[in-house]
């Protein structure tokens, strides 16, 4: 398998996207709303893409948080609350939030099992600072890392136990981000020490998680040069080092407006940084068959990283009683 998560166009496989899984599948497919109509032709999709990637069996990745980020979305799915709001819950009554925030990782996770889903990029680990872009806003929990590092550990809970793997992001740390990585390159101009003290923290509490992803920012204090994804600075010294993540490490869509340079160029750099996977989001066959000359085969300490995620789902997910979490949601005003 490509050392990579790419994307795919449209709601069914193209004969050469077919083609391509068959030939070189990569370790993953990411999935968003493009890809999505209904709850038949989602299962149909994820099965497609594993019959044409077989006897490899690339993990399918999606984007599912609660709020705003959703892929799939009312009315046929569920509405679900934004972090931010299971956050403010926390202040006033935090054995009810623990309850939330287990109760949508468990609801996400259900809709996902049934989907055929593997992984839910989620729970976003990011400490809210003043002046937080909007690209994170109320993505993020809190400005408190203990409840930040408590909430997610429930939402991670709940996702492992409907067999759902989580993506703890943006290592190290997205929070003070003043401008969207979409469009921009953010520099954080915090001190080491300031991190450490908090934006590292959350991280730290979950770091022995199976998947991680990094985050488009200049950290001025740790590489003056590059961006975390395309730091080795970073993503040796402190998401390996400080943080002590060891599980499997993903780049933020390489596709950003934050990283320059061409797409083989950004996906070398990842991977030479530290990064385990290159995650390439715009679905063009034209960009997958760029990696798939560029990409190494999965191998080694990544290939070890993806086993080792693998075999931290539950052989048996528990059965999840929608009805009941559903009911704690609305109990504490969190959806209609």
């Amino acid at each position: 398998m490509l050392a990579g998560v790419l994307g795919i166009d449209g709601t069914e496989l193209t004969d050469e996207e077919r083609d391509f899984l068959r030939e070189t599948p990569p370790a993953g497919v990411i999935l968003f709303a493009r890809n999505i109509a209904d709850r038949d032709q989602l299962r149909r999709l994820t099965d497609a893409i594993r019959t044409a990637a077989s006897p490899a069996r690339p993990l399918v990745f999606i984007d599912q948080e609660g709020g705003r980020v959703m892929r799939l979305r009312p009315p046929v799915w569920r509405s679900l609350p934004a972090m931010a709001r299971i956050g403010e819950l926390c202040l006033g009554n935090p054995g009810a939030a623990d309850l939330a925030a287990e109760a949508v990782g468990r609801l996400i996770g259900a809709d996902l099992a049934e989907a055929g889903i593997d992984v839910a990029c989620a729970p976003v680990l990011d400490v809210a600072a003043p002046g937080l872009t909007e690209a994170i806003g109320s993505r993020a929990f809190s400005g408190d890392p203990e409840v930040v590092s408590r909430l997610g550990r429930k939402v991670a809970d709940g996702l492992l136990a409907a067999g759902i793997l989580p993506v703890i992001k943006h290592l190290p740390g997205h929070g003070r981000a003043l401008v969207d990585s979409h469009m921009g390159l953010p520099v954080v101009e915090a001190g080491r020490d300031d991190l450490a003290a908090r934006d590292f923290r959350p991280f730290q509490a979950l770091a022995d998680l199976p998947i991680g992803m990094t985050a488009h920012i200049l950290f001025r204090a740790i590489d003056p040069d590059r961006p975390a994804t395309l730091s080795a600075r970073v993503i040796e010294d402190v998401i390996r080092g400080e943080i002590g993540f060891a599980g499997l490490l993903l780049s933020d869509d390489l596709g950003m407006g934050a990283l320059s340079g061409g797409l083989a160029g950004r996906a070398s750099d990842c991977l030479a940084a530290g990064c385990d996977l290159a995650l390439a989001c715009s679905g063009r066959i034209e960009d997958a068959r760029v990696l798939a000359q560029t990409l190494p085969e999965l191998a080694g300490e990544p290939l070890r990283r993806y086993e080792q995620a693998l075999a931290f789902r539950p052989a048996a997910p528990a059965a999840v009683d929608v009805a009941a979490d559903e009911h704690h949601l609305r109990a504490t005003h969190l959806v209609a």
